[in-house]
């Protein structure tokens, strides 16, 4: 699997990306939110070169993980960027403020994405990355949303989301 780190932390990054490369995923990082769009933006076109040579997957990675804050943009303002060139992007945010986070995607990003609660070990990234059935569940708790989208949460409407990404990522996260 290809993955981007966008962590300004950059012990942190070191230890996600020794992890999952023992585990054969390529990782490439980004200390900041600028690095990251730079370094998704030129892969997109890279793989979109690729996709008209041999038809694939429309994503140049598999996974992005964010740092929920960062100098320069911040990864909420690097997702909604992201999500605007590749609305397919699996993005995960690596955030100690998880319910903030959470309601912030929803209303910013009108969507929800994976969280991960720091510290968090690094088994738990690795295991979120690969475990497809969050992904897909992830896309079933999106489609419940849709009547969400128009208007704020409520704070109910929020918790109810908050405790379904929970279980679909089988509480090993937060």
């Amino acid at each position: 699997m290809r993955i981007l780190i966008a962590e300004d932390d950059a012990d942190s990054s070191e230890s996600y990306k020794d992890v999952l490369e023992a585990r054969n995923h390529l990782v490439m990082l980004a200390e900041s939110g600028e690095e990251c769009l730079k370094i998704y933006s030129e892969e997109l076109k890279r793989e979109q070169i690729e996709i008209e040579e041999r038809e694939r997957k429309m994503t140049p990675f598999d996974a992005v993980i964010l740092d929920y804050m960062m100098p320069q943009k911040d990864g909420m303002q690097v997702a909604k960027e992201i999500l605007e060139m590749n609305p397919k992007q699996r993005i995960i945010f690596a955030s100690a403020y998880v319910e903030e986070t959470l309601e912030d995607a929803v209303k910013q990003l009108k969507q929800v994405v994976e969280l991960m609660q720091k510290p968090f070990a690094v088994d738990a990234l690795v295991d979120t990355i690969e475990d497809k059935e969050i992904y897909e569940g992830l896309k079933e708790i999106m489609f419940s949303m849709k009547q969400i989208k128009n208007e704020s949460p409520s704070p109910q409407q929020l918790k109810s989301l908050f405790e379904s990404l929970r279980k679909i990522q089988k509480g090993r996260t937060f």
